[in-house]
C-alpha cells in the first residue's frame, strides 16, 4: 500500500514538474516574437514587416511565428529601440533619424540631398558592401541590424509660396523631426525649424504656429496637411530609411540557418515596402485616385525641381555634410559617396 502511494505521489510530482517546465519555459514555436514599428497598417512599411513575418514562418515551417505590431502599439521609435537594446523586445524597425541617438553613424543616411534621385538611393542602399559596413556599427551598441524598411522620401510643403530654390525657404517656420541633422538642415537654409510632435502638425499649420512641414508627399496628403499647405515641392531631400534591428539576446538563440532566413526576409520586406508605397502614390486609400489627381481636385500645387535646382540645394547643404562627417567618420562617409557615384542613375 505504501509502495503504491509512494508511486502515485512520485507520478504526480513528475507531472507537476513537467507542467511547470512547459508553462515557464515554452518551446520556440510557442514563445512570443514581437516585431514593432510605427507605420499604419495600410502603409508599405507595415506590409513589408508583415511580409517579413510571413516569410520567416513559411521557411521555418511555423517554428518561428512573429507577431507584428504597427502604428506604435509597442511605443514610440526611441522607446522601441531601447526595448530592443535591453532585450525586452525582439525586433523593431526604427528610422535612422532616431537610431543616430544610439549609433551616431546612422546620421549618414539623413544627410540632406545626399541622393540625386530615388533609383540611385535604392541601388545604393541595396549595395551589399555598404550594408555590411553600415550594419557593423550596431552590435557594439546592443543591436543586430539586418535590413531596411522605409517610410518614404521626404518632401516639403508650405502655405506661403512656391519653393524652388534655397532662398524660397528663408524665413519660413518649419516643423521638422526632432533630430539634430534635420534641425541643422533647415537652420542652414535660413528657416526657423521647430521640433514639434507629429500629431500636432495639422493644428500648428492651421493656426499659423508654423508655415511649413517636411514629410513624404504621401504622408502630407494622407495626414491632410495639404488641406492647409497648398504648395508642395518634391524636394526628395532625405530618404526616411529605417533599420530592422534585432535584440542581440534573441539573435544568439537563432541557428545560423535561421539567421540567414531573417536576412533573406529583410530583403523581402524592403521589396514589398517599396512596391506598396509606389502603388499608394497611384491609388490613395479610400479615394482610389492618384496623388496628382488629388492635387488637381483640391487646388494643391505640386512643384518638381529641375536637376539644376536640386544642385542649388545640394551645394547649400555642404556645410551640414561637413559638420556630420566628423560624427559619421571619413571611412563610412567616403564609402557612401563612392557607392552613390557607382550606382547613379
Amino acid at each position: 500500500m505504501k509502495n503504491n502511494l509512494a508511486g502515485t505521489l512520485t507520478t504526480l510530482l513528475v507531472c507537476a514538474i513537467a507542467v511547470t517546465l512547459l508553462t515557464e519555459f515554452p518551446s520556440p514555436a510557442e514563445a512570443a516574437v514581437k516585431f514593432g514599428h510605427v507605420a499604419p497598417p495600410f502603409h508599405g512599411q507595415s506590409k513589408g514587416v508583415d511580409a517579413f513575418a510571413a516569410y520567416v514562418k513559411e521557411k521555418t515551417d511555423g517554428r518561428i511565428d512573429i507577431a507584428t505590431f504597427p502604428a506604435g502599439q509597442l511605443g514610440g521609435e526611441r522607446s522601441m529601440a531601447e526595448q530592443v537594446q535591453s532585450g525586452t523586445l525582439q525586433m523593431a524597425t526604427i528610422t535612422t533619424a532616431v537610431m543616430q541617438n544610439f549609433v551616431p553613424q546612422s546620421a549618414v543616411m539623413d544627410l540632406p540631398f545626399l541622393f540625386p534621385n530615388r533609383a540611385t538611393a535604392y541601388a545604393t542602399l541595396d549595395d551589399e558592401e555598404l550594408q555590411e559596413k553600415f550594419f557593423s556599427y550596431f552590435p557594439k551598441k546592443g543591436f543586430i541590424a539586418i535590413g531596411w524598411t522605409e517610410n518614404e522620401i521626404r518632401d516639403f510643403s508650405n502655405s506661403i509660396r512656391p519653393v524652388r530654390t534655397p532662398e524660397d525657404i528663408k524665413g519660413l517656420k518649419v516643423r521638422v523631426m526632432n533630430s539634430p541633422v534635420y534641425l541643422d538642415t533647415f537652420k542652414q537654409l535660413g528657416a526657423s525649424p521647430v521640433g514639434i510632435p507629429f500629431p500636432e502638425i495639422y493644428n500648428a499649420l492651421q493656426t499659423g504656429v508654423i508655415d511649413a512641414q517636411e514629410n513624404p508627399i504621401l504622408t502630407t496628403v494622407l495626414a491632410k496637411f495639404s488641406e492647409v499647405n497648398k504648395y508642395i515641392t518634391l524636394t526628395q531631400h532625405t530618404v526616411t530609411e529605417c533599420v530592422i534591428i534585432v535584440s542581440i539576446d534573441y539573435w544568439e538563440t537563432l541557428s545560423a540557418g535561421d539567421q540567414q532566413i531573417f536576412r533573406d526576409a529583410a530583403k523581402i520586406a524592403i521589396k514589398t515596402n517599396r512596391a506598396v508605397n509606389a502603388e499608394l502614390h497611384q491609388k490613395l486609400p479610400k479615394s482610389g485616385i492618384s496623388i496628382e489627381q488629388y492635387a488637381k481636385q483640391n487646388g494643391v500645387e505640386i512643384i518638381s525641381l529641375t536637376p539644376q535646382e536640386r544642385e542649388q540645394f545640394r551645394k547649400a547643404m555642404l556645410p551640414v555634410w561637413e559638420k556630420y562627417r566628423k560624427k559619421i567618420g571619413n571611412e563610412l562617409f567616403n564609402l557612401v559617396q563612392e557607392k552613390i557615384k557607382a550606382h547613379k542613375q
